[in-house]
């Protein structure tokens, strides 16, 4: 087995008493890093120029677990997240959601037991993201969904049932999507008809094979994955054939997911309240954001488009 390129991080950041830090977005038009704090309720927002102490942290009505821009939004500060109960618009300055599509309206005990968790646009502007059991209701079991958000703002059941849905993405070419269920600690992969939306024969394309959780993922111009080993404290890049070529090792057990900023990747975690002789400062910096540069490119995100009602 060839060697694999490694990369160490000894210390965050930006050094935050973070629980769940999750969806680290990199809004290029305003040099911006925005993420959330699921558990907290929290969007922080973090301009690149300035740094650190120019972190703003806004309180939001409900948990949100993914962000993505809205394409043409008049309004610049509306976003298209998922949120508690569905898909909503968030107000970035504010915290106020407004629901789009709620998929358990009708059923209040279902709706409490659910939440939304990780997601990604794709080509053509829909908003794909899964729903999870909410762990502060129940532990999670396999009654989670992905979901299909379309610009026309109809909501699509894509796959059922799931456990924990994480990181999602889609290959150069467009025909291939990636969708990760953590606790089965694969990422699986599909083909991918970009006009439609439509996925079809589901595969295997990464087995972790140790009993950690395969979390957020970002993918890089050479197609690869980097994908956060929830539990692992690493990082790792997978190949477009599924083979790791590459390993993040950071001083905390939980990440959850990176995101590309030019070619550095910012890296969100987890609360850590367990510390020992493998992440001996897993408590002191677990809920942190980290950063490292991994020498390429990230893919350029899609934008959420709202398709315009006809007169």
């Amino acid at each position: 087995m060839s060697e694999i390129q490694r990369w160490t991080v000894d210390e965050p950041y930006l050094d935050i008493p973070g629980t769940l830090l999750e969806g680290p977005f990199h809004d290029a038009a305003l040099n911006e890093l925005r993420f959330v704090d699921i558990w907290e309720h929290k969007l922080y927002r973090l301009n690149l120029a300035q740094g650190p102490d120019s972190l703003k942290t806004i309180h939001t009505d409900a948990a949100i677990g993914v962000t993505a821009n809205i394409a043409g939004e008049a309004e610049q500060n509306q976003l298209i997240v998922g949120a508690k109960h569905g898909f909503a618009r968030l107000n970035r300055t504010t915290g106020k959601l407004s629901y789009i599509a709620q998929p358990w309206e009708q059923d209040g005990p279902k709706q409490e037991l659910m939440r939304f968790n990780d997601g990604a646009v794709d080509s053509h502007g829909r908003f794909w993201a899964g729903a999870m059991n909410d762990p502060k209701v129940q532990s999670p079991r396999a009654e989670g969904v992905l979901f299909r958000l379309d610009p026309d703002l109809r909501l699509h059941q894509m796959l059922a049932p799931v456990t924990i849905p994480n990181g999602i993405g889609w290959n150069a070419a467009d025909d291939t999507m990636y969708w990760t269920d953590s606790p089965t600690g694969k990422i699986f992969a599909f083909d991918f008809d970009a006009a439609t939306g439509a996925i079809s024969n589901r595969r295997v394309h990464f087995d972790l094979s140790e009993p950690l959780e395969p979390d957020g993922f970002a993918i890089d111009v050479e197609g690869c994955l980097w994908s956060a080993i929830y539990g692992g404290g690493k990082v790792l890049r997978i190949a477009p054939d599924g083979r790791v070529i590459g390993q993040i090792d950071l001083p905390t057990r939980n990440p959850t997911c990176p995101a590309f900023v030019g070619t550095e990747l910012f890296i969100t975690s987890a609360k850590d309240d367990r510390d020992d002789a493998q992440f001996p400062q897993s408590v002191r910096y677990g809920g942190r954001l980290f950063r490292v540069d991994v020498g390429v490119r990230g893919q350029p995100k899609n934008e959420f488009r709202i398709q315009a009602a006809k007169g």
